[in-house]
């Protein structure tokens, strides 16, 4: 089966148009659409099918009634998949440990995740089409708990269930946070190795920074189009591709040049070892996680690719669910030694249970959402809350899902007037579905046109004390400074190229218009994750608090101030159609909002951006010492976004990537 929901709702909508249209267009168009369908057909019959392994009896044994029988590895890791999308991503770590372990031929490894390849997924594939992973068999589909500071509404939460985690559903954002974030967590964590002097090392061998050197695992593809960006300070022999779309939506550039004249200076490059400095400096033009056929780079595609699967001492699992971490409790300090895990079929009924065992190490993978669920489901965590579900206690660790951080952010909706946005991505009519047949068979045929665009192509990065923006005569400059140091932004905004209401629910389909996301970088709000009960099939109770402190709420208003002046500066006035003010689904009266209605709207509107972090902190009183081991145990570690013990201004996929890599590099030298 090819899976593109783009291309299926393409038909539905030619069969619903087809009756209204001539007899020649009807041909014209049933032959585009022959050329798309057969690319798509040949292409998948031709794509080489990862090596994966849903039969589990190959490596681990099934439970039976008289106990337990295991197959043996060195190191087990949970959950390839699942910081969102967009945005840390469940698991994206484990690819990248499962690569780098495998390295060492004497040491034996297996990686299970709980959903499949993303490799020939094709909304997972094409950048501009992640959105249609949402809601969809490979998203978990997450609701958080009703948030009392916004709304009282439960907020969705889209995580992929792909192998490479969320880097196979997000919307590819190349960068990584300021310098002084991990100057802080080094300071948290009491070690300087996550310093950004000694972790950028570490950076460098997954795709940002610095220079050409046999360990760095970037690929950097200069481009004339950005004669700014010094090639020298790109890596060139890695895994992991970045580089820019082929396609630049004009709103964009004008969306630069209107932040300059608003007072954001010009900066070309956000990913170099200068990181985020200069209070007031923004970051311009996204370079993305794109490879040379305006593919989406994920974890899974750059670090398992088919001379790393044929490795005979790697071996990844598909489709299945660890249910529970085992652990030897003899010794008096647990000692994990394997893992219990099963599928479930499409009718919902749960499969035999399967057991393998870890001979060194199992490190869990499954990302802030999925690796406290499987911690408590094991017997560690909060007491109290292990005994109400009746889970035997293996050691109490109150830490396990609390701090939980996410960026809230907020979409500020314009009416645009050049006709060129991407609002046939939900073809309505004869145009829109020759417009979207068109940038099909661009894509398919060349790797150009919008569907090679992430959709938002630029972002600007500041402060909210910034007094260029934010001049004291207008506000009152006595925010609370939430930052890691004064080089650090705690704002984002990201200019896209089309306006939904929430994630990839459209707005009126005749309605041409972009959005702004408005990111607060630096909240202050704290939330928690529980079971909902000792099913690892029930998902978990997420309650990342959104919007408790007064101070989220202030810099998120300023956010939406600045983005509002910035869509009514030159040239975005070109772009932006200010008589739009009264229509239901735009947000051009914004101005006239006093600061306490702003409030009311950023309450009800906030979303995630797909960033929770947190739940197996490392630190003093966290869940995970500074080499990611959970305190109190033996043989097991945590990493992923969920180690973090506080959020990144800027987008976290990279500072995962990089602290796997640190984590395989303090595992190899340790069993070499």
């Amino acid at each position: 089966m090819i899976h593109t929901d783009v291309f299926a709702k393409l038909l539905r909508v030619l069969e619903t148009i087809q009756a209204r249209v001539s007899t020649s267009t009807r041909l014209s168009l049933g032959a585009a659409a022959s050329v798309v369908a057969l690319t798509l057909v040949l292409r998948y019959l031709t794509a080489k099918q990862p090596k994966l392994i849903t039969d589990y009896a190959k490596v681990a044994r099934k439970v039976n009634e008289d106990g337990a029988e295991f197959d043996e590895w060195d190191f087990i890791i949970v959950g390839g998949a699942t910081f969102l999308i967009p945005q840390t991503r469940l698991g994206t770590a484990g690819c990248v440990l499962a690569s780098r372990l495998s390295e060492d031929p004497n040491l034996r490894v297996l990686l299970i995740e709980a959903g499949g390849s993303s490799k020939n997924v094709m909304p997972s594939k094409t950048p501009a089409a992640f959105a249609k992973l949402m809601r969809s068999p490979w998203d978990y589909y997450l609701y958080t708990e009703p948030q009392q500071h916004a709304g009282n509404k439960k907020k969705f939460w889209p995580r992929a269930k792909l192998l490479g985690g969320c880097s196979a559903m997000n919307a590819m954002i190349a960068q990584y946070g300021a310098p002084s974030d991990f100057d802080e967590w080094a300071e948290i964590a009491g070690d300087q190795s996550w310093s950004w002097n000694n972790f950028s090392k570490h950076v460098v061998h997954f795709s940002l920074l610095l220079t050409f050197d046999n360990s760095v695992a970037q690929k950097y593809t200069p481009d004339p189009r950005f004669p700014h960006v010094d090639p020298l300070l790109r890596g060139a022999d890695g895994p992991v591709e970045i580089g820019y779309s082929t396609h630049i939506w004009p709103g964009c550039k004008a969306f630069i040049e209107a932040s300059i004249n608003a007072g954001i200076p010009f900066s070309p490059d956000f990913c170099t070892t200068k990181g985020t400095k200069g209070t007031n400096k923004a970051r311009f033009y996204r370079l993305t996680y794109i490879d040379s056929k305006s593919t989406r780079v994920s974890t899974e595609s750059a670090y398992l690719t088919d001379d790393v699967l044929i490795r005979p001492n790697l071996k990844v699992v598909t489709h299945a669910r660890v249910s529970k971490v085992l652990f030897d409790t003899s010794s008096g300090t647990p000692r994990a030694t394997g893992v219990e895990f099963a599928s479930k079929s499409h009718v919902n009924k749960v499969g035999p249970k399967f057991r393998a065992r870890a001979t060194k190490e199992v490190i869990v993978s499954g990302g802030s959402i999925h690796s406290p669920q499987i911690l408590m489901l094991s017997g560690i965590g909060p007491a109290t809350h292990l005994l109400h579900h009746n889970i035997p206690v293996v050691l109490d660790a109150p830490s396990v899902g609390a701090n939980l951080m996410d960026h809230p952010s907020v979409n500020l909706r314009f009416r645009e007037k050049t006709g060129t946005t991407f609002h046939h991505f939900t073809p309505h009519n004869l145009n829109t579905a020759r417009l979207l047949m068109r940038d099909l068979l661009r894509y398919q045929l060349w790797g150009t046109g919008p569907l090679a665009s992430n959709v938002g192509e630029s972002v600007a990065f500041f402060r909210s004390d910034d007094q260029v923006l934010f001049p004291s005569a207008e506000y009152n400059n006595d925010l609370e400074d939430a930052n890691s140091g004064p080089d650090a932004p705690d704002l984002e905004i990201i200019m896209c190229a089309s306006a939904v209401h929430s994630h990839n629910i459209p707005l009126s389909p005749k309605l041409q218009a972009y959005q702004m996301i408005i990111i607060l970088l630096r909240p202050t709000s704290k939330g928690s994750l529980l079971l909902k009960s000792a099913d690892p099939w029930d998902d978990p109770l997420m309650d990342p608090s959104y919007l408790e402190t007064k101070h989220d709420i202030d810099v998120l208003i300023r956010g939406v101030r600045a983005a509002f002046k910035i869509a009514h500066t030159a040239p975005m006035t070109s772009v932006t159609d200010v008589n739009a003010s009264h229509h239901p689904e735009l947000d051009h009266h914004f101005s006239s909002l006093s600061d306490a209605e702003l409030a009311d709207v950023i309450r009800d509107r906030v979303e995630t951006v797909y960033h929770p972090i947190g739940t197996c902190s490392m630190g003093a009183g966290g869940v995970v010492d500074s080499e990611l081991r959970v305190k109190g145990t033996q043989g097991l570690r945590v990493c992923d976004a969920s180690v973090f013990p506080k959020l990144v201004s800027g987008h976290p996929a990279g500072a995962v990537i990089a602290a796997a890599e640190m984590l395989a590099d303090i595992i190899k030298a340790h069993y070499a």
